[in-house]
């Protein structure tokens, strides 16, 4: 995969099946180092800081727009002064390309 931000999301049905743990980790190293890979949970997670609740919901409201224009949904935990994103793809039972493209545009939100 080459610059994953300008990528789009594909519907589940265009992947075989999870992408392996080897693939993970190799397209891992593309995204912010704050990402992390939780194979046995299948999902990539990132936790990020804000100084206050309201650049914490700003941060919410950007990466809901990025996932209703992909249509690919994250789980997060939303606190006065963090965000925990979480990726899977459900439809696959692991993780896809979906869930790096759409971790790849979370990043691009800092550029």
């Amino acid at each position: 995969m080459s610059d994953l931000k300008n990528l789009h999301c594909q519907a589940p049905e265009a992947f075989p099946g999870p992408m392996s743990r080897a693939e993970c980790e190799e397209t891992l190293k593309q995204l912010d180092a704050d990402w992390n890979l939780d194979a046995e949970a299948h999902q990539i997670s990132r936790r990020l800081e804000f100084a206050n609740f309201h650049e914490t919901m700003s941060f919410v409201n950007a990466v809901a727009w990025v996932a209703n224009r992909e249509d690919h949904h994250p789980d997060m935990e939303v606190s006065y002064g963090h965000c925990i994103v979480r990726f899977s793809t459900h439809a696959v039972g692991g993780l896809s390309p979906n869930d790096f493209i759409c971790a790849a545009r979370v990043d691009a939100l800092f550029d």
